[in-house]
């Protein structure tokens, strides 16, 4: 920042060189020997002349190019140690790289007679599927009052009547009750998971985890202050999430629910694994105590106890006691992570038609509509970023084919389509659920006119293994 001379002339001996434009004179500082500038106005020269350059850990910010080392120490985009539940990959799924599908073209690139083949496998495939859905559309009165504030606008009340919704869902299943741990996927704000524990306030022995890769602003969680639950966040992607090795869940072995509130796509399935496959089950035989010596005569008797034994405990123990997951954004889903693989192949499917069943999914809810790229393709896009919980699900014209749809199917019968790659999608997700022991199942748990994606995943043990109602 140069010395400025005007009509006033030059700054006066020993005081600082900075024109000050606004009061049309020299600063009046007194500057140190040697220095043309006071301590503030030399500060905002160097920087002025200094050298700003990209992070190279996150191009999204700058820093000065002298300051380099001293930010990268610091960067809070800066590799940071590995929590001890991080495994690499443990949920990712599919290993074997010859499985791996090739990249495909765009669908607006297929020809008329390769897209109506699609379909025609398409409606081979879902034949037998129970097209409706059932309707389970609940509330729960922890969410009355919110409800019936008028101080909430309706995007908030749109969240509201779903966030009640699947508590009342959850509620009838039995999974509302004491000494359980709540695991919020894609928790985002954790919202979902506030509204488990108004629901719970009487209840103890009560924990919740909050697993979020990104950070987020204004969380609802950091405001709880009640003693008888415990709020953490795990900033893991659930890719690499191992919940046997979270200590709270080490400690306490309590049976979780996995919960998650629009789950975008490849989460679901990450997340259905993380629960089913990578969970340690929680009777594991840790931390036994030995049995005490006995003679040669119990033996026998013993033995059968225990066989007996162990059988009883197999029972009780139920290390997930529940899943209710609120389904979202097919498009997004991954062949490499779908849990659904063998059911596709059991119908005569791959990786190449799954790859364009996931990307045909998005017709359900936008169509291929003209509006498109004026409104959201669904309302659940515009509440969603109303509430810091984006659902990128707009498509070009490219990616999405409709220029090549023109004159091949009406809006109507892409919707049609588009709904039946959901569900024949989400068939494979049921159908891994079923082979793990669960009672799963598909409905409707709120209104097209409140969210275009409606459709509630719930699974519990089999029904031998159902967990007590809450008392």
């Amino acid at each position: 920042m140069a010395a400025r001379k005007t009509g006033s002339g030059c700054p006066a001996p020993g005081r600082c060189a900075y024109f000050v434009e606004k009061k049309k004179r020299f600063c009046k500082m007194i500057v140190a020997p040697g220095r043309r500038f006071c301590g503030e106005h030399g500060q905002q020269e160097e920087e002025n002349d200094r050298k700003r350059i990209p992070c190279p850990l996150d191009p999204k910010h700058t820093v000065y190019e002298d300051q380099l080392q001293k930010h990268l120490k610091k960067c809070n985009s800066r590799e940071k140690p590995k929590p001890v539940y991080f495994v690499q990959d443990i949920n990712a799924g599919l290993k074997d790289v010859a499985e791996i599908p090739e990249e495909q073209v765009p669908i607006s690139s297929l020809s008329k007679e390769k897209l109506e083949n699609l379909i025609i496998k398409l409606k081979k495939a879902s034949n037998g599927l129970e097209f409706h859905l059932k309707k389970q559309i609940l509330s729960h009165q922890a969410l009355q009052e919110a409800l019936n504030d008028p101080k909430n606008g309706e995007s908030a009340f749109k969240h509201l009547k779903q966030q009640a919704s699947i508590l009342g869902n959850m509620e009838k299943l039995h999974l509302l009750g004491p000494g359980r741990c709540f695991v919020e996927f894609g928790a985002g704000r954790g919202k979902l998971s506030h509204w488990v524990d108004v629901a719970l306030q009487n209840a103890e022995n009560v924990q919740f985890l909050l697993v979020e890769r990104a950070t987020t602003r204004f969380k609802v969680d950091g405001k709880h202050k009640r003693r008888d639950s415990v709020f953490e966040r795990l900033q893991v992607d659930i890719k690499h999430l191992c919940l046997g090795k979270v200590p709270v869940l080490e400690k306490e072995k309590l049976p979780v629910v996995g919960i998650g509130k629009h789950l975008c796509g490849a989460a679901t399935d990450l997340a259905l694994r993380c629960l089913v496959e990578s969970y340690t089950p929680c009777c594991d035989g840790e931390n036994e105590e030995p049995a005490p010596k006995r003679s040669r005569a119990d033996k026998t008797e013993v033995a059968s106890n225990n066989s007996a034994d162990n059988e009883s405990n197999k029972e009780d123990c139920k290390p997930v006691a529940g899943i209710v997951i609120a389904l979202c954004c097919h498009h997004k889903c991954d062949w490499t992570h779908y849990v659904g693989r063998e059911f596709f192949k059991s119908v005569g499917l791959g990786p190449v038609e799954f790859h364009y069943f996931q990307r045909m999914s998005s017709w359900a809810t936008c169509g291929m509509r003209e509006t498109t790229t004026k409104a959201s393709t669904s309302e659940e896009s515009e509440d969603q970023t109303n509430d810091s919980e984006d659902h990128e699900q707009t498509f070009s014209k490219t990616e999405s084919g409709s220029e090549t749809l023109q004159g091949i199917l009406t809006v109507e019968e892409r919707k049609d389509i588009g709904c039946l790659c959901k569900l024949l999608i989400d068939h494979g997700r049921i159908e891994y659920l079923q082979q793990r022991g669960y009672k799963a199942a598909l409905q409707y748990y709120t209104e097209s006119a409140v969210s275009l994606e409606n459709v509630l995943l719930t699974a519990v043990p089999s029904p031998s293994l159902l967990p007590e109602p809450s008392t």
